[in-house]
């Protein structure tokens, strides 16, 4: 089968082979607009013409050719000038721009390429240079074509992924609790670094005396990190949990870590603080595995600083095989309130000097705010965001706050 420029400069004959392309030629000189057309359209092109820039320009909004051949020196309009205009439309981004030019001078050629050419096309033409320069131009052509159907269908992917995450999402905060009231009111802000979180909480009165509530951080982000925490809560809810009485926080970690022990397939571990509040005796039996200790003010006293409930350094659930938790308890005087979170609320740069907050820089600023009287959930969240000057956290950000009055 005969090439596309030998049917044009040998045979005469059009290639059946070749793809119709919109090829747009913008020259004022009658003669080359006879040569290129006829070259062009021999060879199966869908050539269209224009005598001046301002009609060039009116035809490549109309058509969107896949490539425009355009004489460098036109009046009223030069070529350049049609050039830069091109690569301004956001619709003829992929279009190919040859500039029909006899200047041979590198600065001209720098000139032309800075206004956004993507070739030239040297007078008087010579058929095969031109074809193949064309052929050279709609390779390029199609490879973008490509590129931008490939991106187009990737952000589709990305459009329905998210949307799919987005209805997990919802799904999952449907099984976190709602705010508590009554005896020991309780409220939450979860705040999920993305669309998912890895973090988990509940609580519930098991029965008029025992209040359980917990919190867990399963490592990693996102619907990897979502699947097990929830998988967990489930499992805790169930009350199924072999050898453990749910009443018993240590026995629950330890439950909790021969089940969960990190594999090739279950790469996961995570940190909880659990605890179970007895009314009557307004005792508080917890025991916590990595997690960070839990916080408890009392407001009766504002000369008291803030006290830390749990160890740090213990391993988290899932990381070693013998791992052992103990109970400890706190007796908690009416007006004292406690707070659980994640790493996330205070594991956050400053924007003052770059570091990072510590536990114990989180708990000064509980200190700080509990003299002043005006310490709550969204005060403490509102308070780390102004230090690292972003209301978006890198991290899942998880608090509860319950009040035992």
């Amino acid at each position: 089968m005969a090439h596309p420029s030998q049917g044009a400069a040998g045979s005469g004959q059009a290639d059946p082979a070749a793809e119709p392309y919109k090829i747009l030629v913008i020259e004022d000189d009658k003669v080359n607009q006879l040569i290129l057309k006829q070259i062009l359209s021999r060879t199966g092109y869908d050539v269209t013409m224009a005598a001046d820039g301002q009609t060039g320009i009116d035809l490549a909004m109309a058509l969107h050719p896949a490539l425009i051949i355009c004489d460098w020196m036109m009046p009223q309009m030069s070529g350049l000038e049609v050039c830069r205009w091109v690569r301004e439309q956001p619709e003829l981004a992929s279009t190919f721009f040859i500039l029909l030019t006899a200047r041979t001078a590198t600065q001209d050629r720098v000139r032309g390429l800075d206004s956004g050419a993507d070739d030239f096309l040297a007078k008087p033409i010579e058929p095969n240079e031109l074809l193949a320069r064309v052929r050279a131009g709609l390779r390029l052509y199609r490879s973008n074509q490509t590129l931008r159907q490939l991106s187009h269908s990737l952000q589709r992917q990305q459009q329905k992924m998210e949307a799919e995450l987005a209805q997990a999402a919802l799904y999952v905060k449907s099984l976190l609790p709602d705010d508590l009231s009554g005896p020991v009111p309780i409220v939450s802000r979860f705040l999920p670094s993305q669309q998912l979180g890895g973090d988990c909480f509940d609580y519930y009165w098991e029965d008029d005396d025992h209040l359980v509530l917990y919190l867990l951080d399963m490592s990693g982000h996102g619907l990897r990190a979502a699947l097990p925490s929830v998988s967990v809560q489930n499992l805790l809810r169930s009350q199924s949990l072999p050898r453990a009485n749910h009443l018993d926080p240590a026995q629950v970690l330890a439950a909790l870590n021969r089940l969960h022990q990190m594999r090739p397939q279950n790469p996961r571990f995570f940190t909880i603080w659990y605890g179970v509040y007895h009314r009557r005796s307004r005792t508080l039996t917890y025991a916590s595995a990595g997690h960070p200790p839990a916080i408890v003010l009392k407001s009766a006293d504002a000369s008291l600083r803030p006290q830390s409930l749990g160890q740090i350094g213990q391993f988290p659930i899932g990381m070693m095989a013998d791992s052992t938790y103990e109970n400890q308890q706190q007796v908690l005087a009416p007006g004292t309130t406690l707070y659980l979170f994640s790493d996330g609320l205070y594991e956050v740069q400053r924007a003052d000097n770059g570091n990072f907050l510590s536990y114990d820089d989180f708990l000064q600023l509980v200190n700080h705010y509990s003299q002043s009287q005006a310490v709550d959930v969204d005060t403490l969240i509102q308070a780390v965001q102004a230090l690292q000057q972003s209301p978006r956290f890198e991290d899942d950000c998880l608090l509860v706050q319950a009040c035992f009055t």
